[in-house]
């Protein structure tokens, strides 16, 4: 399909999960949304591979443990097929290695299946746009094991590297406005944005707003890196 043609339809999804009931709940959460289509759906990674093949999806939620070939399989065998493809993994796990497992292997996403339903909505817009979600609670999780393998002193540099590099992050959140640093303090906390709207009596949408300005400033693409970024500086928490 042609880029400009699929930029102005809606997106396209397929749900992969073994529970009959939990498909049936996606489909009507996401079929109230006009910009999103759902164009398919399995029960098992063997028959997402069809599914998928015949729908050309956009996005794929994907759950993890399901019969004949689970979730991280799946999203291995399809984006060696579709680098291109979106894959945001939905389950009620969020061991380390599964969460780990399924970024490494190119998941956009991994979202539980408790996120409300707004922000499931946002987070399959999010995908079809290339950037990337994570529930709040498996986030601090993910930054842990990031920066947990980067050194203080680069390997191959030097002090006066990882000083320059702390620098210009924070040269880069000097950029931010005073209400924009609020928001970016809270997703490094883990909150959601319905979370930090509450705690800076502001709407949903208004923290939207503000994590989009911060997006743009800082040149990052999605929470995980603003908040690799704001800890890199040491922005405050409080």
């Amino acid at each position: 399909m042609d880029p400009l043609t699929r930029s102005a339809a809606p997106v396209r999804v397929v749900l992969v999960d073994d529970e009959r009931l939990v498909r049936t709940g996606l489909r009507l959460i996401l079929g109230g949304e006009p910009s999103v289509e759902v164009v398919g759906e399995a029960g098992d990674g063997v028959e997402a591979e069809r599914v998928i093949a015949e729908t050309e999806p956009d996005v794929v939620l994907m759950d993890i443990r399901m019969p004949r070939r689970d979730g991280l399989a799946a999203t291995e065998l399809e984006l060696a097929r579709r680098p291109d493809l979106a894959v945001l993994v939905l389950t009620t796990f969020d061991a380390d290695d599964m969460v780990l497992g399924a970024l490494r292997l190119g998941a956009r996403g991994f979202l539980l299946k408790d996120t409300p339903p707004a922000e499931l909505v946002a987070a399959v817009l999010a995908a079809a746009q290339g950037r990337s979600t994570l529930s709040p609670s498996v986030l601090d999780r993910v930054i842990g094991a990031a920066t947990a393998s980067v050194p203080v002193r680069p390997v191959d540099g030097s002090a006066e590297e990882a000083a320059a590099a702390a620098d210009e992050a924070r040269s880069r959140l000097a950029l931010l406005t005073a209400r924009e640093a609020d928001v970016v303090r809270g997703v490094v906390r883990g909150r959601s944005n319905a979370q930090i709207g509450a705690e800076l009596y502001v709407s949903v949408a208004t923290v939207k707003t503000h994590l989009g300005h911060a997006y743009d400033k800082l040149g990052v693409d999605g929470r995980v890196q603003l908040a690799l970024l704001a800890r890199a500086a040491g922005l405050p928490e409080d």
